[in-house]
């Protein structure tokens, strides 16, 4: 046997060394070129969405900019008890009032309270510049809302409310509702009852005195107008309904009848007492309420507006529909019926409601 090639029996064979494999170096650069797509997105939907008050706030300043609207159309005639049917009021109404101009009012309000979320972000005001808040006055509030929602985005304490109210009614013409036209309003953050009072002023003037005309006035007394149009804001939120029901107040008048409003009855029963709501629910002994303003116990018109009317109400109130209906009632659909006697508003709301007298 060679004993020079025997292995020792303590020797281990030399093993191959065993080298481990080099990390591969992570690639950031691919990952972040997949997230650069939604990054982009993200940086544009970013701005746009910062940008919101700045768009809404040049939009508002062109509206007052722009020149005052034609006189508003009358085809009622008081003097004469006369009501002409006018095709152009219709189609006024609906391009102005219509389904469309109704959701871009609501895409409008939507705006506003997006917008006014983004100025309240910490930190906007400094970037932006400006402190700046919008407002929204809703139709038919009562001047007590107004005052509510200004003092809400500019911080006014119950007094400051006050003096702003006590202020518009240093106004001419006096009134004790309906000066403030719906919509929205942009305002310094730091602004102060004076300014408001003066902003909505001139809104007033332009969109509602601006359009009233001398004859227009001697038809329909433009206080008178903005008492029926503040009905009509309280009763419907149809344009088409709001022309009807005022044929049907014109009707009662020229006829002497009490005009029987509900939205009257609201009106007296918050006036009077601390009821929680500005627009309290109905019930049967509100008829009796001891107040000027409630028009089943007096004749005429009420002594003055009830709330602040949109401008599809105040086309309402000098443009009536020629209908020889004297009563009226909303079913629980909310679809109007309207009668021309006494006899079948009762069978209506019999067969509606089940009871009525």
């Amino acid at each position: 046997m060679d004993t020079m090639h025997q292995v020792p029996g303590n020797f281990r064979p030399l093993m191959p060394h065993k080298f481990s494999t080099p990390k591969r170096r992570r690639n950031f650069v691919a990952p972040l070129a997949s997230l650069a797509p939604a990054l982009l997105t993200f940086l544009i939907v970013g701005v746009g969405v910062f940008s919101i008050p700045t768009v809404l706030a040049t939009d508002l300043k062109l509206a007052i900019a722009e020149p005052p609207k034609d006189p508003f159309p009358v085809t009622v005639d008081p003097i004469n008890e006369v009501i002409t049917e006018d095709p152009t009021v219709e189609a006024l109404l609906e391009e102005t009032h219509g389904e469309r101009a109704a959701a871009l009012g609501f895409v409008g309000g939507a705006f506003s309270w997006l917008a006014n979320l983004i100025v309240s972000v910490p930190g906007y005001q400094q970037i932006a510049g400006s402190s700046i808040a919008f407002v929204e006055i809703k139709p038919g509030y009562r001047e007590e809302e107004v005052a509510y929602v200004f003092g809400q985005e500019l911080g006014w304490s119950a007094k400051e409310q006050a003096e702003f109210l006590k202020q518009v009614h240093t106004e001419e013409p006096e009134l004790s509702e309906g000066e403030f036209v719906p919509g929205t309003y942009m305002v310094s953050g730091a602004a102060n009852a004076t300014y408001v009072q003066e902003l909505l002023s001139d809104r007033f003037k332009k969109d509602i005195l601006a359009r009233y005309s001398t004859t227009t006035e001697e038809l329909v007394p433009v206080e008178e107008m903005l008492t029926i149009a503040s009905m009509l804001e309280r009763e419907t939120r149809d344009p088409a309904e709001m022309r009807l029901i005022s044929g049907i107040i014109w009707n009662r008048l020229w006829a002497g009848m009490n005009l029987q409003i509900d939205a009257t009855l609201q009106y007296a029963k918050a006036t009077k007492s601390k009821t929680g709501s500005w627009w309290p629910k109905v019930v049967p002994n509100d008829k009796y309420v001891k107040s000027e303003y409630n028009t089943y116990k007096y004749g005429g018109l009420p002594p003055g507006p009830i709330s602040n009317p949109s401008t599809a109400a105040v086309l309402a109130a000098l443009n009536p529909k020629k209908t020889d209906c004297l009563f009226y009632f909303h079913d629980k659909y909310g679809e109007m019926h309207c009668t021309e006697n006494y006899k079948e508003h009762v069978r209506l709301l019999k067969k509606y409601y089940g009871q009525g007298k």
